[in-house]
């Protein structure tokens, strides 16, 4: 009985990582795909950074009602609603070419995108036991990436005529919809029952764990940053669409290759430590990038290098959290990453945008490595770990 226990959670457990890997295909795909299709109808970087931004403005939104929506609609139901949201929205991009209707669906695209995430990794924070917290995190923070990688594969979908690469998206999305819907169980977070709920939760959350929800900002930033200005500046340095396509999934890839063993690590000489390191080594490599010039090559090795300390930030940084903070908390902190997350996505693009504008397109890397470095020189300043104040 314990051994088909096990083997159904195990299930859930993939179906869930099969989500991500489509919401991150999502992302991966349609921040690059629709910034090239701006710029190659005349819009500026900056109104491209700002429709980029769209959605994560619909992320946020979905941020501030996700907990109560969650305690409302279950598990399955929000993961099922967030896929069937993606899947629409997917299918009316190539049919209205306009900048203002495509605003409108990227914000129901990262509605639909927070509502499965929201839902994914809390299921997976609450059911992980400690013990194998570092690794479950490790491999649902590396099944996004494996999505986010994936996703600018289908620009050369183009070749085949405008809209295939968001038929082949929808369809996989579609697929990861129906697997959740035939094969998921039908829970609710009961630990998220108003009664359940301690006081000043969001403060709390702060006051203890404030340095290890910073990660979620700067991945936030460097993630729709990257993925939505680094074709347009790629375009304006002389790059292809091919070399565009073909280096951008190496952010992702350095990412998977080293999440699992940055999660090791951090299990066996402390988070806050690797999280230091990987900062100040991944914002030095984003800021060198401009110095590469068009070199495939020194692009490619820098975005793998910058892309394998910075892609557990998030993941790490939830970990880091449910280090410090009682069990109780992480859902309070849970919703205070999404919001980070979603602040840091939304001023990405418009800062690398508007910094292209005025014409220094190397300041997009310049700035997000400073950020970065930032971060692990902030962490070797302030040492000391917050206590937990008994009665949390």
């Amino acid at each position: 009985m314990s051994n088909s226990m096990n083997r159904s959670s195990s299930f859930h457990y993939f179906i869930l990582l099969t989500v991500i890997v489509a919401a991150g295909m999502s992302q991966g795909l349609l921040l690059p795909l629709l910034s090239i299709f701006l710029e190659q109808m005349g819009v500026s970087s900056s109104m491209n950074g700002l429709n980029a931004a769209a959605l994560y403005v619909g992320s946020f939104a979905m941020t501030l009602l996700a907990e109560r929506t969650l305690g409302a609609l279950g598990f399955k139901k929000l993961v099922s609603a967030g896929l069937a949201l993606v899947v629409v929205s997917v299918v009316l991009f190539p049919l209205v070419p306009s900048v203002t209707f495509w605003f409108i669906l990227r914000l129901m695209v990262g509605i639909g995108d927070s509502a499965v995430h929201y839902a994914a990794q809390l299921w997976v924070l609450l059911v992980t036991p400690e013990e194998n917290r570092g690794r479950n995190i490790s491999i649902y923070g590396m099944s996004y990436g494996l999505g986010f990688s994936l996703g600018p594969l289908g620009i050369p979908l183009l070749k085949l005529g405008n809209s295939v690469p968001f038929i082949v998206l929808a369809v996989l999305v579609l697929l990861s919809l129906l697997l959740v819907l035939f094969k998921l169980p039908d829970l609710r977070p009961e630990k998220l029952s108003a009664e359940g709920r301690p006081a000043k939760r969001f403060r709390r959350s702060y006051a203890l764990a404030w340095y290890a929800l910073i990660p979620a900002l700067l991945y936030g930033y460097m993630e729709s940053g990257i993925n939505s200005n680094f074709p347009v500046y790629g375009l304006r340095v002389g790059l292809s669409e091919q070399q565009i396509a073909f280096l951008l999934p190496f952010i992702g890839v350095g990412g998977m290759a080293l999440q699992l063993p940055l999660g090791m690590l951090s299990d066996r000489f402390g988070r806050k430590r690797v999280l230091i390191i990987s900062g100040i080594l991944g914002g030095l490599a984003f800021a060198f990038v401009p110095m590469a010039g068009t070199s495939t090559v020194a692009i490619l090795s820098l975005l793998m290098l910058a892309g394998g300390m910075i892609g557990s930030f998030f993941s790490l940084g939830l970990a880091y959290a449910a280090d410090i903070l009682p069990k109780v908390l992480l859902p309070a902190a849970n919703v205070i990453a999404s919001f980070h997350f979603n602040i840091g996505s939304i001023a990405g693009p418009n800062i690398g945008g508007t910094l292209m504008q005025y014409g220094w397109n190397g300041g997009m890397f310049v700035v997000l490595g400073a950020g970065f470095i930032a971060f692990g020189l902030l962490g070797i300043i302030v040492r000391k770990r917050p206590e937990i104040e008994s009665g949390l």
